[in-house]
């Protein structure tokens, strides 16, 4: 098993610019602007160990990535209960996850199950919830932030619907489903866009992880597995205690 490269400190700025914003049936998503202090030294740590960012089988995220130390992750886990604990009904941390991630897949290459939006449900147990985070380190607004969906028919039916995307051939998925081979960008007769927060370099979004979303990827051409051109992101998982409010 390949060691994970040593990673610089996540200095997260301790005045950074917030805003909320709705996305649907009283969730809301915290965005943070100018949210690291080196965001660049990240990307130079991207390029610097490129050849070791892998994919995952049978993975939701469409491209390598590289799992991030503890030793990183501590000052992103005091934003995340210092700023958006209370935003997803959370309270203590009990395990927390974070990685780098390239998407790169060409929408010919993804798999039926990344043809939609999804939940990170991190199989959180009961009394428990997740929360998720995304930190864009790219420069080219082109290369897509984040959209967030509400379910369009009831959830024995998207379940059937993510079952299936993981069982059935390509083909015979879209032709029962209607989904076409592709990123999700827009609503389809299962899902219902209803906000969207446009990626920036910088800018960190924190929201509940059991409301649908997808990264808003309309350029996929612009995609690249080059970390100072490609859609280089910081993805963070918190699993916590439930909020008894």
């Amino acid at each position: 098993m390949q060691a994970t490269p040593r990673a610089p400190l996540l200095r997260l700025n301790p005045r950074p610019r917030l805003d909320l914003v709705d996305i649907g049936d009283g969730h809301r998503c915290l965005v943070a602007d100018d949210a690291l202090l080196e965001p660049e030294a990240w990307v130079e740590h991207a390029a610097a160990h490129a050849h070791a960012f892998s994919e995952r089988p049978n993975n939701g995220f469409p491209g390598p990535e590289l799992h991030l130390p503890e030793t990183a992750l501590a000052s992103l886990d005091d934003f995340f209960a210092l700023h958006a604990r209370r935003l997803v009904g959370a309270r203590r941390t009990l395990r927390r996850y974070a990685r780098l991630s390239m998407a790169t897949r060409a929408p010919a290459a993804l798999s039926p199950w990344q043809w939609f939006c999804h939940t990170d449900r991190l199989e959180d147990g009961p009394g428990q919830v997740v929360g998720a985070s995304v930190l864009y380190l790219f420069k080219d607004a082109a290369l897509g932030g984040t959209g967030f969906y509400r379910p369009r028919r009831p959830a024995a039916y998207i379940a059937a619907l993510v079952k299936s995307s993981a069982t059935l051939p390509a083909d015979e998925f879209s032709a029962r489903s209607g989904i076409s081979r592709g990123y999700m960008t827009d609503s389809n007769e299962w899902f219902e866009r209803v906000a969207g927060v446009p990626g920036q370099f910088n800018r960190l979004i924190l929201y509940p992880g059991h409301v649908f979303h997808s990264g808003d990827i309309t350029a996929p051409e612009k995609l690249s597995a080059d970390p100072r051109r490609g859609r280089l992101t910081i993805n963070g998982f918190f699993v916590c205690r439930r909020s008894l409010a």
